[in-house]
């Protein structure tokens, strides 16, 4: 699987048609693609200082690349921030990625067989599609209005707060014939499900 793919194509299509409809609970930001990106620094800075962080110009860097950059690996993510930054070590950033995804500015996720990915989409418990073939990944809303979305045959005595679901299958670049078929079926069978 290769970044420019994933990102590329994510980054085209992801942002303009999100719209908050994941679980009611809200951690982090915002959704931020509708954002200038004057708007993108106010609430970085903001998020940053409510956890006790520096605003540091590697930090805002390396949020910048990730929203830029969506569903990328570190190393795409260290590229990106080396266009800003050319000195900035590797290690710099890998730190600076587990802070920012331990404070909720960033998410991390790791679909099978591949490096983790990280968004700055946080807070919505939203999901992911990803396609076996070329790797690409898409948003996907919370099925539920409430977390976790999903409700489990057995809570354990826990208070739940997220679910991870990663649906897998073969995006449309990548469909034969019959995979085609089989995803406006299943669209088909959503759209009755929903109305």
């Amino acid at each position: 699987m290769t970044d420019a793919k994933t990102t590329s194509d994510t980054k085209k299509t992801q942002h303009p048609e999100h719209h908050n409809t994941g679980c009611a609970h809200t951690t982090g930001l915002p959704l931020l693609p509708a954002m200038s990106p004057e708007q993108l620094e106010e609430a970085w800075t903001t998020g940053l200082r409510a956890k006790g962080r520096r605003v540091t110009k590697q930090r805002l860097a390396v949020l910048h690349a990730v929203q830029d950059h969506p569903h990328s690996t570190a190393d795409t993510i260290v590229q990106a921030v080396r266009e800003r930054i050319p000195a900035i070590t590797v290690q710099s950033v890998y730190v600076i990625l587990a802070d920012l995804t331990d404070i909720d500015l960033l998410r991390k996720f790791e679909p099978p067989g591949t490096p983790a990915l990280y968004e700055t989409r946080t807070g919505d418990n939203h999901h992911h599609a990803f396609c076996v073939r070329c790797g690409k990944v898409e948003d996907v809303d919370c099925a539920v209005g409430s977390a976790p979305c999903l409700t489990p045959s057995n809570f354990h005595g826990m208070a739940l707060f997220s679910a991870d679901v990663l649906y897998r299958g073969v995006c449309a670049g990548c469909q034969t014939e019959a995979e085609a078929e089989l995803a406006k079926s299943q669209m088909q069978a959503a759209a009755s499900v929903q109305h």
